[in-house]
């Protein structure tokens, strides 16, 4: 049989964008998702796509999509809450598995739990393969190899820019929204010396130099702590010692973020707490509408820094790149990898990050073709 494209999730806000981003590629991508009649008007809107039922509730469902050798692409979230069914079918079957996750503990997941069973059943697993974390990775992967082997620790920052009147508008989906809330007191990791460290999010704080200005980013767990040390480890930099990765997306209030990771575990311990503080994040969500303001997001600049250091903590390089809205971002980062996927295939088995599943050269040139080019 001819192995072809799943995209699970297709009629949510990320799906739709991602299936208009492969029909532009000239793919023909099988439209999966809960709702049969939403499913045949974004079919009929891309000029008859194929079209399949599944609920994550319900893994049979999601498993019964794809065969050996398919590719499944997932944007359904909460990802802690609702992904599992469809890395478990992609595992199972031996299948090519991307998603749209900025979650890091289902991140960590992937990488720790999924990818040794991938590894054995031949699957390869791309977790979190758009805005978040594509892009730095290949920020931080670029610094790494221009510093070379004299580095002994690499720093990421994510920061998004926009101009005016749009800064005011609703700049996430509810999805997004909704998995910001959702991992708000799960514990984050950094890298240091050979193994991934416990810590809260936003334990750490420094300032990156992001178009003509300082700006503040306070530290989480992504995917960058899986990837670099991987490329540092083929000899590009045997001495590395440590990969942070900072968001940006807080401006004036991330040192308040970063002064509150101090009371986020205490918090976390206590069940009723935790759970009163999940609901009443849920509550402020309930009242974001579906899609970001379109403005907004076509008012915005993403930037992504990856910087290099030596022993002494001297910068040895730095390396920037942009590119447009986060959710265009994610769209063409996902086809373009679903498209070569089917097409070429990926190098490796288990969970890969995108270094390794590509290469430096074909993500760099994959990554341009999604917008994201060097600043």
């Amino acid at each position: 049989m001819t192995a072809k494209i799943v995209l699970l999730g297709a009629t949510g806000y990320t799906g739709a964008r991602t299936a208009e981003a492969m029909t532009r590629r000239g793919l023909r991508p099988v439209l999966a998702g809960r709702d049969p009649a939403r499913l045949a008007t974004l079919a009929e809107r891309f000029g008859g796509l194929p079209t399949a039922r599944a609920d994550v509730t319900d893994p049979a469902s999601v498993r019964a999509l794809i065969d050996t050798g398919d590719v499944l692409v997932s944007t359904v979230g909460p990802f802690e809450k609702f992904g599992a069914a469809a890395v478990s079918a992609a595992v199972d079957a031996g299948a090519i598995y991307f998603d749209s996750t900025g979650e890091p503990p289902f991140i960590r997941r992937v990488f720790e739990q999924y990818g040794p069973a991938a590894a054995r059943t031949g699957a390869a697993l791309l977790t979190a393969f758009g805005n978040d974390y594509v892009p730095g990775t290949l920020a931080g992967a670029l610094a790494l190899t221009e510093a070379g082997v004299g580095t002994a620790g690499v720093h990421v920052g994510y920061f998004i820019t926009a101009n005016g009147a749009a800064q005011r508008g609703q700049g996430f989906s509810k999805g997004t929204l909704n998995s910001l809330v959702g991992v708000l007191l799960e514990p984050m990791y950094r890298w240091r010396d050979g193994a991934l460290h416990d810590e809260p999010a936003g334990a750490r704080y420094r300032t990156f130099q992001v178009a003509g200005r300082d700006r503040p980013g306070v530290s989480i767990g992504a995917t960058e702590q899986f990837a670099l040390p991987r490329l540092a480890a083929t000899g590009v930099a045997p001495r590395l010692r440590e990969v942070d990765v900072y968001l940006g997306w807080f401006g004036p209030i991330s040192r308040a973020v970063h002064l509150g990771s101090r009371v986020a575990p205490l918090f976390a311990k206590f069940e009723p707490v935790a759970k009163g503080l999940t609901a009443v994040g849920r509550l402020a969500v309930r009242k974001a509408t579906e899609e970001p303001n379109a403005a907004t997001l076509a008012a915005s600049t993403s930037y992504f820094v990856g910087e290099a250091f030596g022993a002494s903590g001297q910068r040895l390089a730095s390396v920037t790149l942009t590119a447009p809205d986060g959710y265009a971002i994610t769209a063409e980062l996902l086809a373009w990898g679903a498209g070569y996927a089917l097409e070429h295939g990926v190098s490796g088995s288990g969970a890969l990050d995108p270094v390794s599943a590509f290469g430096l050269d074909t993500l760099r040139a994959g990554a341009a073709e999604a917008g994201i080019v060097v600043a």
